[in-house]
């Protein structure tokens, strides 16, 4: 072998040894400039950088204090406000309502169901939600659905399932059954008892289906983690649920005027529409004064999360409804934050912007606690360091900054 030809195989080698060391290094993301929001009611971090190594946050502070590495991929986030990823508690990928909806999807494949499914999982990632609840799914289609996403092989948010970590119980009627009134019981303090000790058993929490004040009262008294829509119950109720340290996830937007459109336009039949109207007015008292009292509120829109409402989404109108029934906007934040982190367990990986945390952040062109509308104005949305929209209009560049 001669001089020339050895010193080109060594150069080859070295690059490509180069390049398998670069690919090992960990990916550095770092987000500069933005204010931090902080959901504690202190102030904020403003001019800030938020230091991103893989899926997680390693450093946050200052511009000037905090050393980027010079491998990172720098994201100009100047004029911008840092919150949590957002959260939705009470989701149906696979939705189907009354009326032209329900006969559209009549004949419906499990292909079909679960192609539509993945798309309203990665409308809800780009509308900010990066961690949602799925309840009652047909099949446990959401597993699959799950599987996927965990996987990488496609783009939506973190999903705890009632097929999973969850079970959902139907304890009260609903709007969408045609017939009984929704604040009857449909199950008795020994059914609901029976089956939340077993799901208790291998581990689960229980979600309620309740419009009832006499069934939220034997759910609550038999553990259930959450009360789900709540339209009838009434303080008593509440006052016991808050002793109790369950959760209420209101989905406030199903049944208030801002959703008329939607119902409109998948072509709900009158009854529904009848049922629907009929519980908006104790629905929304029942938010208000829950707020009142302090229960614990997780957001929750039963709605598919993107689902577009009053020129914006469900999750956002739901936050701003809970700040017309009472909370400030940073209280609507954390409802949609911190809150359904720590009604899920998950507080220690997700729910605020913390070092070894997820890093799924969104960017706000303004400042949500000023006011909540600000969920209008998402620009950048990241989950688990990727990000998946990007309207701040400036390219991602190499940074020059540090000596690392």
């Amino acid at each position: 072998m001669n001089r020339t030809f050895w010193l080109i195989l060594t150069a080859v080698g070295s690059m490509f040894l180069s390049g398998a060391l670069a690919s090992a290094e960990p990916r550095v993301t770092a987000l500069v400039g933005g204010t931090v929001v902080n959901l504690d009611g202190n102030q904020p971090l403003e001019n800030a950088v938020i230091l991103v190594e893989e899926e997680r946050i390693t450093a946050i502070g200052s511009v000037g204090d905090i050393v980027v590495p010079r491998r990172a991929t720098v994201i100009d986030t100047t004029g911008t406000w840092l919150i949590p990823g957002l959260m939705n508690m009470h989701v149906h990928l696979g939705l189907v309502l009354p009326g032209k909806m329900a006969e559209e999807l009549k004949d419906e494949t499990e292909g079909e169901l679960t192609l539509r499914m993945a798309k309203a999982a990665r409308e809800a990632l780009e509308a900010g939600v990066t961690t949602i609840r799925t309840l009652d799914e047909n099949d446990n289609r959401d597993l699959a659905v799950k599987s996927a996403i965990d996987r990488g092989h496609m783009p939506g948010p973190r999903i705890f399932s009632a097929a999973s970590s969850w079970r959902k119980i139907q304890i009260s009627g609903g709007i969408s059954d045609e017939q009984g009134a929704i604040a009857e019981p449909w199950m008795s303090p020994e059914e609901i008892r029976s089956t939340v000790e077993e799901a208790t058993r291998v581990g689960a929490k229980v979600a309620a289906h309740s419009g009832s004040p006499r069934a939220t009262i034997s759910a609550i008294n038999a553990g259930v983690t959450s009360i789900e829509h709540g339209y009838f119950i009434d303080r008593p109720t509440l006052l016991e649920i808050k002793r109790q340290g369950a959760w209420f996830v209101p989905t406030i937007v199903v049944s208030q005027p801002a959703t008329q459109p939607f119902f409109e336009k998948i072509g709900s039949p009158d009854w529904y529409l009848k049922r629907r109207n009929s519980v908006g007015k104790s629905h929304w008292l029942a938010l208000r004064t829950a707020i009142t009292v302090g229960v614990n509120i997780a957001l929750g829109s039963d709605q598919m999360p993107a689902e577009p409402n009053d020129g914006t989404t469900a999750t956002a109108r739901e936050a701003q409804y809970y700040v017309d029934a009472g909370m400030t906007p940073r209280q609507a934040l954390r409802a949609a934050t911190i809150e359904p982190a720590r009604m899920l367990g998950a507080e220690s990986d997700i729910g605020s912007l913390e070092v070894g945390k997820y890093a799924d952040i969104v960017a706000l062109a303004a400042d949500p606690t000023k006011d909540i509308k600000a969920l209008r104005t998402i620009l950048l949305v990241m989950k688990g360091g990727n990000i998946y929209r990007d309207s701040l209009l400036a390219s991602a560049s190499l940074s020059l900054h540090g000596d690392n």
